[in-house]
């Protein structure tokens, strides 16, 4: 099939538009060879005929839309102008892609927005990783270069162009800031550090706001960044080009100078910037030509403070900082002096003497004003050997002084950059590759083009003709390497335009002739042109304007051009008079001097960046601008071309800065002329298409047929039949190849395969149906009528069954009659006798009840009324004898009492003792006998009681017997008594009627009563509730909001503890770098042990009560306005007294807050820092504790004002009895405090009379009391002890120890020299094993079970120390406090606790961060599941990269490995005994971890968007899950922080379709940004045929519902994987230690402690 046969009805094609460049069309009817017009149907619905004379002349085809927003331009079927420049509007507009690929070119448009893809995270996310595995970005292109860097060991270069606003200055920013993170990760060291910090200097001082951007770099930069043999940043160094130096003296319209200026006059306020006199911008000539002082957003003042740090930095003191400032403000000061002519006809010059601008710039470059007066009017000339001075005209003396500014502008920039190359360059090793970057302007056109726009154009020129080849050279590469039978591919050749520049007799050549004669001038170099490059032999890149003889056109590749020839000459002569530059170099500033002294021997250009010497450097001020930019191109040009190069095209979407705006008529301008679409036509010239013999019977197996095993030989086979034509595919080694157009050819085959494929199959699938319902109906027909006899059947046999069943029931019905009314009749007939009886039964029995009842009531009633009386008499005699008797107790008890009182009674009862004794003894006797005569008398009574039984007995028995032969006679009781008897009856039947309903109406008043008060109490109870609810609310939204403040300031307190950590151990870095030094040059240092033990900076108390909080650094650091007073021109005293006072100030407030003095160092300024960073930690230590105290008293607050408000909640009832019961309390405290005084006294009182001590009180230097169960440590054995347990500890024998044994030695050590007395011996134990401890953390920094082992040893022994320290132990009576004050040290332990568990952390996480991306998403969990998806379009891509596939089998990461160093972890934390508190915020910060890093990978790469990814995905975390369950870890949060990447499957694998399917969408990712869910959908590929492309309108309508909903999550797109939780160590006594219960083992060999 040809590529015409395409050009069907429906297909889209691309017609030119004058507005939108491209606009697309379907086609109305098929397109047939030799018709002379196509219908079209435009994209706004209207109808259009396209003219078409030739088959050359039809439109192009638009791509499949499986196609659509490729992250490839080559990957593309058609190639073309209209398909690239949908593509990046697709990629631009729709899924915010500014990075898209061209082969090797990466295409980055200008967003004009601050996106969130450059973090630290994404940096991570792209490093290790192949270029065709991410998403197209920056850091991509910067890994490639890295790791073929790495890999090949040679060099590399990263070519940034593109117009001036397009982003290559940022671009070049992100690349250097990339490599720095990757490359100075592992050194430590500062070179990447002075990298990064020379960007804020060259933008300051090299950059300028255009009409097109507002940092446009005026130079360009190569910047040459070298790697060690490890893959570290050593070095760097830059070379620039061509600096736009007029752009000094003249700006124009709504343009600036170079920011520098402005930042200066910004920041005139200053101290120490008022020596300078400088004022604002619009007072300065070189500042206020353009109109446009100040660029929105921006802050010079800020500027000119990062520029200051960047040059600390780098090495540059403030004195040399100070010195250019002087020399930039000179500048501007040149430019205000005023200049006059004079004379008859104004052929002369002159200043005034009292020219302040002269003076103020002569003061500060440190010159002869007089001199500089003069010389700036006159000039001196040689005629004849004898010198003459000529004054010369206003004008010339203008540009003269304008010369000079650009000249000391250009010496000054020259010196900055020579300056930040030592900066950079370091001693300590050769780089061995270095990776250049190359920011370097692109191809430019204005309105008026002068002589720099010629020479950027010129470079463009180079840079394209190299690209190109570049380019060609790697498609030559790829067909030799299939071993292709191919022609040679045409490319455009700018050849002949470089010759035209730099040829012989070209146009440089013929403008530095023109530089050289005497009378030399534009219009003659033009003239010359003319002649040479026209009128001789016309070149066809040179043409003449029509209107002008004073231009020339040059047809550029990029453009064609036209440049006006006025000042050519002088822009490329450069000329300054030679008695300016002495009177400079006379000048008494150190700085200006050593400019211009320089000059004769090195260059005035930094482009090379070399010193010449010989007689060329004699002469070296003669060269021309061009000559030295034509040598310094050519430079370049050999250094790209001995390295690998790496292409970075910037574009500009539009000229008004508007974010993500797309003009396609400069976008296509841009591509034009930058080389993309030379590359595409390059690439299409030769066979675009590539296909490996997999991937091409994978997606094109319907057309081959055949087993898989012989994939090679079916293509072979097929394709000829497939496609007529041999010249429009080619077989390679590994590869099929295809020319343009060939692909979507194959599709269409495919697509009619497919559709006959389905046509058949819907044949064979409704013929079976068919025969289906046919089987169906006749079964259904022979079911019905089966159904229909049987139901026949049933309704005759039922109809005979119902015959026979009425007779049985008639028969049946007749007899029940009978029988009933036989039944009734003799039931009525016994009722009747029932009755009858039983009424004459009972009337008898109510005669007798009623009589014995009328006997029973008169005897009951008789007994009630005697027991009353007698009661009532009972009662009133006790109560009489009660009162007597009260009576007199109460004189008895008078009596008594005065009794007691007096003394004299006792005295009597003394006396009277013996008589009463007696008295009492004689009582006994007769009571005696007078018991023993009252025996006798009961014995007598008792037995006549006895007898008198006996016969009474006897009587009852008679009686009885009596009875029973004879019963007595009934009562007679009249009528009348029974009358009066029925109505007592009634009358107290009624009586107890009323009551009885009187009590029913009672009760149910109390029953309402009741109900009303349980309505009342549950509406009290329930606003009670209500209000309780609110106070617990609002109490715990307080506290929730303290909480989460306390947990942000642990998270930065902890923050601070693990920079000061990367801080100290850079420090010890430094130290023996410097310890090597000194070795090396004869010098001795001490011992480092001895140079380490000071360095501990937690070991110093809080700050002093008097230091301010708000102003930690006010009353001893001087302000920031005193230091920069210091400067260069203050004599020397006046400096050294100065800097001697910042360290007498800083001394002083390290004395102030107790911080440990840092050891002398080699380095003032790092000592200084250092000491610094050290009393920042204190402070924000103390401000910590602050706030803690600050939010208990707040706590304590809201809960008594929880209390006031359920006090008054309650009702008056309520709060009066509360106030009662309030005041019982208090009187009963204060009663029982009575007591308790009374109790002490008297303790104290039996104390002092049993054991006789002078004092109750212990005085403070009494001996502590006696413990036993210690150890004792002499003071000669602490440094064996710390050693023993702590330093000299093995690995092995440690694991074998029981947790936490080391330090309970330590703390048994420590408690016994505190109980002795000695408390110096105490803390220095403390203190060492401190030290100790740190130092074997920092030994054991990649060891698991060592690193858990010490941070359970530093948990313990700070909560031994804490536990028994005074405050703790007030709070129990069972514990003995320490006297020794150890709080400096437990201090001190805490955070060692949290270095231990952060490193601890670290180890795992460094092992996890390398494995997590290959084992939670690349590797195949569930087996066969994503086999059938094949990467085509990256395994194009990667085809020409280079990079070899990534391992995959036995030695690829799986989820084991994963669960392997999680299971070692957690293995090593409970062989410690480690809280589960703790472990779950271990797995927490790991879990979190794991998810940042893969979802980071899942929001990068297009090969992960897949709904069999997602299904692995999903999987692989289940199993996580599972892990974490098992061993109880899911209540810490480690499970709820994978929910991102559990919610990112879930949405890989959903419909992605309908409307419900975008609702399903936003209601299950709620922990997803909305950012990241259309990331993922717009990343979503399809791996199979069965699949299909998120659509746009799908993706907008997500947006729509996530604007919409309610879905509040942050906006940011990648998570911070470096994010760590604040740790919170749980509050847990420990149990108490013991010496007895220690089992030490005697590999330790600690037996010289004793136990006490």
């Amino acid at each position: 099939m040809a590529t015409l046969e395409l050009y069907t009805k429906g297909e889209t094609v691309w017609v030119p538009d004058p507005d939108a460049v491209w606009v697309s069309a379907q086609l109305l009817q098929d397109y047939t060879p030799g018709e002379k017009r196509l219908l079209l149907q435009l994209s706004n619905g209207d109808t259009a005929h396209f003219p078409v004379d030739s088959p050359s002349d039809l439109p192009p085809l638009g791509n499949p839309d499986i196609l659509e927003g490729e992250n490839d331009l080559t990957a593309l079927s058609f190639l073309h102008e209209p398909a690239v420049l949908h593509n990046l509007r697709v990629r631009f507009l729709d899924y915010s892609s500014i990075y898209t690929y061209c082969g090797i070119v990466l295409v980055a448009i200008n967003p004009y927005d601050q996106l969130p893809i450059y973090g630290e995270e994404v940096i991570d996310a792209y490093s290790g990783q192949d270029m065709t595995d991410m998403e197209p970005h920056i850091f991509s292109v910067a890994e490639e270069a890295y790791r073929t860097m790495t890999r090949e060991e040679r060099n590399q270069s990263i070519i940034i162009s593109g117009e001036s606003g397009s982003g290559k200055t940022v671009s070049a920013k992100f690349t250097m800031r990339y490599f720095a993170v990757v490359g100075g990760a592992s050194q430590q060291t500062s070179v990447e550090e002075r990298v990064l910090a020379s960007n804020p200097i060259m933008e300051s001082i090299g950059n300028a706001k255009t009409t097109r951007n507002d940092n446009s770099s005026r130079f360009g930069k190569y910047i040459e960044i070298g790697f060690g043999g490890k893959g570290g940043i050593i070095s760097a160094n830059m070379r620039t080009y061509l600096l736009e130096k007029s752009r000094v003296v003249f700006q124009a319209s709504a343009e600036r100078n170079y920011h520098i200026f402005y930042q200066l006059c910004a920041s005139k306020d200053l101290p120490e910037m008022r020596s300078l006199k400088l004022d604002a911008p619009e007072r300065f000539r070189y500042t206020n030509q353009g109109g446009q002082m100040q660029i929105p957003g921006t802050d010079d003042s800020a500027d000119l403070e990062r520029t200051r740090n960047a040059f600390t930095i780098l090495g540059v003191q403030s004195d040399q900082q100070m010195e250019l400032f002087r020399i930039l403000s000179a500048v501007l000061h040149l430019g205000n002096v005023n200049i006059q002519a004079s004379g008859r006809s104004s052929d002369r010059s002159y200043i005034e003497a009292d020219d302040r601008s002269l003076a103020i710039f002569s003061k500060l470059l440190g010159v002869e004003g007089s001199q500089m007066a003069h010389w700036l009017c006159h000039r001196r000339l040689a005629v004849g050997g004898e010198m003459l001075v000529k004054p010369v005209p206003g004008q010339q003396a203008l540009e003269a002084r304008d010369a000079l500014a650009k000249h000391i502008y250009g010496q000054l920039f020259t010196w900055t950059v020579q300056r930040l190359n030592s900066a950079l360059r370091t001693q300590r090793e050769q780089a061995k590759t270095f990776i250049g970057v190359l920011d370097i302007y692109g191809f430019e056109t204005f309105e008026r083009n002068s002589f720099e726009q010629f020479c950027i154009n010129y470079a463009n020129e180079k840079l394209q003709q190299q690209f190109n080849r570049h380019v060609f050279h790697l498609e030559q590469e790829e067909y030799m390497r299939e071993e292709l039978a191919w022609s040679r591919i045409e490319f455009s050749d700018n050849q002949q335009c470089i010759n035209l520049i730099e040829g012989q007799l070209g146009m440089f050549d013929l403008l530095d002739e023109e530089c050289r004669m005497p009378k030399g001038s534009d219009e003659s170099w033009v003239r010359k042109l003319y002649d040479q490059h026209l009128n001789s032999k016309a070149h066809p890149h040179f043409r003449k304007p029509r209107m002008s003889n004073s231009a020339f056109i040059v047809l550029h590749f990029a453009d064609t051009v036209q440049y006006e020839c006025e000042s050519f000459l002088d822009k490329n002569r450069d000329t300054v008079f030679e008695e300016l530059i002495n009177i400079l170099k006379a000048s008494q500033s150190e700085l200006v001097a050593e400019l211009f002294q320089q000059r004769e021997t090195s260059s005035q250009s930094v482009t090379n960046g070399s010193v010449r010497s010989g007689k060329r450097a004699a002469r070296e001020h003669k060269l021309t601008v061009g000559f030295q930019f034509r040598q310094s191109l050519q430079m370049l040009m050999d250094t790209l071309n001995s390295t690998t190069p790496h292409y970075v095209r910037c574009i500009k979407p539009n000229d008004l800065k508007e974010p993500f705006m797309f003009d396609p008529k400069r976008t296509v301008q841009q591509l034009r002329a930058c080389g993309v679409l030379e590359t595409i036509r390059i690439s299409a010239a030769g066979y675009p298409s590539r296909w490996t013999y997999e991937e091409f019977f994978s997606r094109y197996r319907v057309l081959l047929g055949g087993p898989q095993e012989q994939t090679q030989d079916l293509c072979r086979r097929a394709l000829p039949q497939l496609i007529p034509d041999p010249d429009q595919y080619c077989f390679g080694k590994t590869k099929v190849f295809f020319r343009a157009g060939q692909v979507a050819v194959l599709e269409r085959l495919r697509a009619d395969r497919l559709r006959v494929a389905a046509v058949i199959i819907q044949s064979q699938v409704k013929g079976w149906l068919a025969r289906i319902r046919y089987s169906r109906i006749c079964w259904a027909a022979v079911t019905i009528q089966r159904y229909s006899r049987g139901t026949l059947a049933r309704r005759l046999a039922q109809t005979r069954r119902y015959t026979k069943a009425v007779l049985v029931i008639q028969k049946t019905y007749r007899m029940v009659v009978v029988r009933q009314m036989f039944l009734t009749i003799r039931q009525a007939t016994l009722t009747i006798q029932a009755f009858t009886r039983g009424t004459l039964a009972r009337r008898t029995y109510r005669q007798l009840v009623v009589e014995q009842a009328a006997v029973l009531l008169q005897a009951r009633a008789r007994g009630w009324l005697a027991r009353r009386a007698y009661r009532r008499v009972r009662a009133a005699v006790v109560f009489m004898q009660c009162c007597v008797r009260r009576r007199a107790a109460r004189r008895e008890l008078l009596k008594l009492k005065t009794e007691a009182r007096s003394v004299e009674k006792y005295r009597e009862l003394n006396k009277g003792m013996e008589v009463k004794l007696i008295q009492l003894q004689l009582r006994a006797d007769q009571e005696a006998r007078e018991s023993a005569a009252l025996r006798e008398t009961l014995n007598a009574e008792r037995d006549a009681a006895g007898a008198e039984l006996v016969a009474l007995r006897s009587i009852v028995q008679k009686l009885e017997s009596q009875k029973l032969e004879k019963p007595p006679p009934p009562p007679v009781i009249s009528e009348k008594e029974v009358e009066e008897r029925r109505r007592a009856e009634e009358k107290a039947a009624q009586e107890i009627l009323q009551l009885t309903q009187e009590l029913r109406e009672l009760q149910k008043e109390k029953d309402n009563v009741t109900c009303e008060k349980e309505d009342l109490s549950a509406r009290l109870h329930e606003q009670e509730e209500t209000q309780e609810e609110c106070v617990q609310q609002a109490v715990f939204k307080a506290s929730t909001a303290l909480r989460a403040e306390l947990d942000d300031e642990k998270e930065k307190y902890q923050g601070l503890l693990r920079e000061f950590s990367r801080l100290e151990q850079r420090y010890d870095n430094l130290r023996e770098m410097s310890l090597l030094t000194e070795r090396t040059k004869g010098h001795r240092r001490t011992d480092s042990t001895q140079s380490l033990e000071p360095l501990s900076p937690s070991f110093s108390p809080s700050f002093s009560p008097s230091f301010s909080p708000l102003s930690p650094f006010q009353p001893s650091l001087p302000s920031p306005d005193e230091v920069r007073r210091i400067s260069v021109t203050s004599p020397p005293l006046e400096r050294s007294l100065s800097v001697r006072s910042s360290d007498t100030t800083l001394d002083q407030l390290m004395e102030k807050m107790d911080v440990a003095k840092a050891v002398k160092m080699s380095g003032e300024d790092l000592e200084h820092a250092y000491d610094a960073v050290r009393v920042a930690n204190k402070f924000l230590e103390s401000q910590l504790r602050k706030q803690q105290s600050q939010t208990e008293e707040e706590l304590e607050a809201l809960r008594l004002q929880l209390r006031q408000a359920i006090s008054c909640s309650s009702s008056s009832a309520q709060t009066q009895e509360l106030q009662e019961m309030l005041v019982a309390r208090e009187c009963e405290c204060v009663r029982l405090r009575r007591e308790l005084k009374e109790l002490r006294n008297t303790t104290s009182l039996r104390r002092l009379l049993t054991q006789g001590f002078p004092s109750p009180s212990r005085s403070p230097h009494v001996k502590p009391a006696a413990v036993t169960g210690l150890l004792e440590c002499r003071k000669t054995d602490k440094n064996r002890l710390i050693k023993a347990i702590i330093s000299d500890i093995r690995a092995d024998s440690a694991l074998s120890l029981p947790p936490g044994l080391p330090a309970s030695v330590l703390f048994l050590c420590v408690r016994q020299a505190d109980c002795s007395g000695d408390q110096a011996h105490a803390r220095s134990i403390c203190s060492a094993a401190v030290t100790a401890m740190k130092a074997a953390l920092k030994k054991h920094t990649n060891d698991v079970d060592m690193s858990a082992l010490w941070l359970k040893n530093v948990c313990l022994l700070h909560d031994l120390l804490n536990q028994h320290s005074p405050k703790q132990a007030l709070c129990s009576d069972e514990l003995v406090p320490l006297t020794t004050d150890l709080s400096d040290l437990v201090r001190a332990l805490s955070d060692l606790c949290i270095q231990a568990y952060q490193q601890l952390l670290s180890i795992t996480g460094t092992v996890l961060h390398s494995i997590i991306v290959a084992a939670l998403l690349e590797s195949e969990t569930i087996a066969g599941l994503s086999g059938s998806a094949v990467k085509a379009a990256a395994s194009r891509k990667g085809a020409g990269a280079g990079s070899g596939p990534r391992p995959v089998g036995g030695d690829a990461p799986t989820m084991a490995s994963v669960l392997r160093e999680l299971g070692s972890l957690h293995a090593a934390m409970t062989r410690q005994a480690l809280p589960q508190s703790l472990t779950e915020q271990a797995f927490h910060q790991l879990t979190y971890l794991i998810c940042a890093c893969a979802f980071n990978n899942v929001l990068l790469r297009k090969d992960m968007c897949c709904c069999s990814r997602g299904m692995q995905i999903r999987f692989n975390v289940s199993l996580l899950e599972e892990w974490l369950r098992s061993r109880g870890l899911q209540g810490g949060g480690a499970v709820a922080s994978l929910e991102p990447l559990i919610q990112a499957a879930q949405l890989l694998q959903v419909g992605k379709k309908t409307k419900a399917d975008a609702e399903a969408v936003v209601r299950t990712c709620t922990a997803l940004s909305s950012k990241q869910i259309v990331k993922i959908l717009s990343l979503y590929t399809p791996n199979s045929d069965l699949d299909e492309r998120v659509t746009l309108n799908f993706i907008r309508t997500v947006q729509g519902l996530l604007n919409d909903g309610s879905h509040s999550q942050p906006l940011q797109l990648m998570m911070d994987h470096r994010r760590a939780f604040p740790v919170t160590f749980p509050s847990s006594p420990p149990p108490v230690v013991s010496a007895d219960e220690l089992a030490v083992p005697d590999s330790l060999k600690i037996s010289f402690l004793r136990r006490v």
